[in-house]
């Protein structure tokens, strides 16, 4: 019974000394970018800026929204930007 107790004071211990650290740090660090894979002006992209600016206010940071254009988004895939966000 007290190595049970014992165990769980540890686990306690490594889950906040963890938790503390990961509270110091800011996030996101840089600006986020959208990539929309569509013309500018379309629906597409007035929902990412709609979606950016509302982003923007509750996170605190700049979100860019970004229009690349061509092949109906497959250039964008190509160019290996998708999934980038967990550097």
């Amino acid at each position: 019974m007290r190595s049970i107790k014992s165990m769980l004071l540890l686990l306690v211990c490594a889950l906040v000394a963890t938790a503390s650290s990961a509270f110091g740090q800011q996030y996101p660090s840089r600006p986020i970018t959208i990539i929309v894979p569509f013309a500018a002006g379309g629906p597409t992209d007035t929902l990412a800026r709609i979606l950016a600016q509302r982003m923007t206010v509750s996170l605190g940071q700049n979100v860019v929204v970004e229009n690349t254009t061509g092949a109906a988004g497959t250039i964008e895939r190509a160019n290996g930007r998708t999934g980038q966000a967990a550097q």
